[in-house]
């Protein structure tokens, strides 16, 4: 039987030996298992942000395991917990982390709590799982050496934590959505999807009026970076098919001064007296 991969997202960073100890204790339980680094850069405690980062990549990650810690509850009585999909299985915090992706690929089957010792590395203090629980049951289910249900006590699939997401709202000539995440170029992702702009006859091709807070912006809708000149805003599909706001050759959250959690209203420039 081939191992699994695990795919391994974190707040924990690189400043610390975490991560490096998180893949120790893989290694020392399934050394042929490979473990791919998603990202280590959520901000810290950012449950939301790692569970976006999450909902983007699982489409592009190879089956097998998910290992997901963005943990500000660590040592409370959240639960730690490993979920079964048609996909692999995911193991992280019950705190709403997992959830977006679990529904991506198709919803949970089954789900236990991290709760038999037998997996469990003793530590004097609870404050890091990621060592403790969700590394050797990541490591255990990836080497094949343990199954699901041997990690611990069933949990009703429904009764996980779930995260809960804007929606676009639509009115006459109008959607309005929210900034949900400024990547290392400073674009700035929304939750609007080309749906919602077409919705409202905004095209490729066309001006845009933006609205953030009290400042209005007239910006083009394009199709690539290159099709505005350099230092100028535009609107934009993003690698994950969702309305992102950039300029070229610079920030766009620097010159909308904004950041995540912001309202945003699109309307066509057209429609604008």
């Amino acid at each position: 039987m081939p191992y699994s991969p695990i795919s391994f997202i974190s707040d924990f960073g690189h400043s610390d030996e975490f991560v490096g100890v998180v893949h120790g204790v893989i290694a020392k339980i399934a050394p042929d298992v490979k473990v791919i680094d998603v990202t280590h850069g959520i901000q810290a405690g950012d449950v939301r942000g790692g569970a976006l980062a999450l909902l983007r990549a699982i489409q592009y990650l190879p089956e097998g395991v998910v290992l997901a810690v963005v943990d500000p509850g660590v040592g409370t009585a959240r639960r730690p917990i490993a979920v079964q999909t048609d996909w692999g299985v995911f193991i992280g915090p019950d705190n709403g982390l997992l959830s977006p992706a679990v529904a991506m690929v198709g919803g949970a089957s089954a789900a236990h709590a991290l709760d038999n010792p037998e997996f469990v590395i003793p530590a004097a203090g609870s404050t890091f799982d990621g060592r403790d629980r969700f590394g050797p049951a990541a490591a255990v289910i990836a080497g094949g050496s343990a199954s699901i249900s041997e990690l611990g006590s069933p949990i009703d699939p429904q009764n996980l934590t779930p995260m809960l997401l804007p929606l676009p709202e639509h009115d006459t000539g109008r959607v309005t959505g929210a900034t949900w995440w400024v990547d290392h170029f400073g674009n700035v992702q929304t939750n609007l999807s080309p749906d919602d702009l077409d919705a409202i006859g905004i095209v490729r091709g066309g001006d845009v009026a933006l609205t953030i807070g009290p400042a209005d912006y007239a910006l083009p809708f394009v199709e690539a970076y290159g099709d505005v000149a350099s230092g100028s805003p535009m609107l934009i599909i993003d690698s994950q098919g969702l309305v992102a706001l950039s300029v070229r050759d610079g920030r766009a959250d620097e010159f909308f001064e904004i950041g995540v959690d912001r309202p945003v209203t699109l309307r066509r420039q057209a429609d604008v007296s």
